[in-house]
């Protein structure tokens, strides 16, 4: 039976708080993308600031999630292989 010694603890428990941050800035971008775009959805067009800010960060929250959920893979995988 193998056991995880403290420091393979610790990096897996920094991997994971580095998931959950950014999956909590995923969520809060995701958030402020639709107040944005709803704010202002009556003027739809490519000069309306907030509408354009408001798509903005929601494609920024599917790569915030993205890169995220990659390195926490990446984290998994290499604490496996130790």
């Amino acid at each position: 039976m193998a056991t995880k010694s403290a420091a393979g603890q610790k990096t897996e428990r920094e991997g994971n708080s580095l998931f959950l941050t950014m999956k909590i800035a995923a969520w809060v971008a995701a958030i402020v993308g639709v107040i944005l775009c709803l704010s202002h959805i009556n003027d739809f067009n490519d000069h309306n600031r907030s509408l354009m800010s408001g798509v903005g960060f929601l494609v920024g929250s599917v790569f915030i999630y993205t890169i995220g959920t990659a390195i926490n893979l990446v984290h998994k995988r290499k604490m496996e292989s130790e």
